[in-house]
């Protein structure tokens, strides 16, 4: 598995300024993560990875697939998650794409 570059997690998804991440940012800050210690996130979005992937969309870049899965925050609270990764064209190695709260 490759994780995106730090400003995937610290920009994106812990970003209280983001235009779309804002809202996955109240999500996580909520659990405990801060931008601050963005590497905590992306650590903890690995141990979702036990759970089953399923395939969602062939693109013209590769292929989509999700992990659902329980993420445990820094303040003990769970909340199940859902984790997006793609296999580029012409790779074998998934990368990190989104994360977001399940439901």
């Amino acid at each position: 598995m490759q994780t995106s570059p730090p400003s995937k997690v610290r920009d994106y998804l812990l970003s209280a300024v983001h235009p779309i991440g804002r809202f996955k940012s109240a999500f996580f800050r909520s659990l405990g993560y801060e931008a601050e210690r963005h590497e905590v996130l992306a650590k903890d979005i690995r141990t979702v990875l036990d759970g089953d992937a399923e395939a969602v969309e062939a693109t013209r870049f590769g292929d989509k697939y999700v992990v659902r899965g329980v993420l445990v925050g820094p303040n003990g609270h769970p909340a199940s998650i859902v984790t997006v990764w793609i296999i580029l064209a012409g790779t074998t190695i998934p990368r990190f794409v989104t994360a977001y709260p399940e439901g």
